[in-house]
Formats: structure tokens, sequence, C-alpha cells
């Protein structure tokens, strides 16, 4: 896997990924995500993506899946994350909510590597869900 970061001005970037997309990443937040915006964003779709899955081969009927990302990162130097909450709202038709707990939790334990790098690296993550039901 490979990602390419080009310097284009200040402290302004563009990435350009393995799989052909340009990300813009900027410090100040004027002409692209910041940094650490692209971690959680990364830890949100991994995750998802495995809850998502997960729910699907259980035969659930999934409509939409988000996932809020809340993190807060230490007060000094450098200001890495030491806490990320990631509630999941799931909705769908006739979700069983005990199905949605096992694949939010199995995306935690076993599947999402983004999360199990940051909880190895001592961020402590926790997570909840709702689940909403539509005709």
């Amino acid at each position: 896997m490979k990602t390419r970061v080009a310097w284009q001005e200040d402290v302004h970037f563009t990435a350009q990924t393995g799989s052909g997309f340009s990300i813009e990443i900027d410090g100040n937040q004027e002409k692209g995500a910041r940094p650490m915006e692209l971690i959680l964003a990364g830890l949100g779709g991994c995750t998802s993506y495995d809850v998502v899955k997960i729910l699907q081969k259980a035969r659930q009927d999934v409509v939409s899946c988000v996932a809020e990302v809340d993190a807060e990162r230490s007060d000094s130097v450098p200001a890495v994350f030491t806490k990320i909450h990631i509630k999941f709202v799931v909705t769908g038709r006739k979700l069983k909510p005990a199905m949605v707990e096992r694949a939010v939790k199995l995306s935690a334990e076993e599947y999402c590597s983004a999360s199990l790098m940051l909880e190895r690296g001592g961020v402590e993550i926790t997570h909840s869900f709702d689940v909403i039901e539509v005709e």
C-alpha cells in the first residue's frame, strides 16, 4: 500500500492514494482536511465497512450506517489522540439490536485494522450504537 503526498504551498498538501484518489490536506483547513481529521475519517470508514458487511452477512436489511467519531487529544506536543468514541447510527428494516451490537464488537475486537492499531498505540476507543427502524 502506498500514498504520495506532495506539498502545494504553505501548509497545503495533495495526497494521491495508491488506488488513484486525490485528497486535499491543509493544516489551516482552508483547502482541505487536517491530517488528524483524516485519521478519524479512516477509522470511521474502516469500522463502518466492517459493521455493514457483518450485518449484511447476517441478512440484516441495513439502509444506512453512520459513524460519528469524537476524539480527545493530548494537551502537550505531540497532540496524540488519547480517547476516541465511535457512535454508530444504523438504520434499517427489522434490524436486531443484538446483531448490531455483535457487528460493532467484532469490528472493534477482530477486524478493524485502524481501530486495533490505534488501541495498540495506547488510544482508548469506546463504542455505542443506535438502531433506527424504517418501513
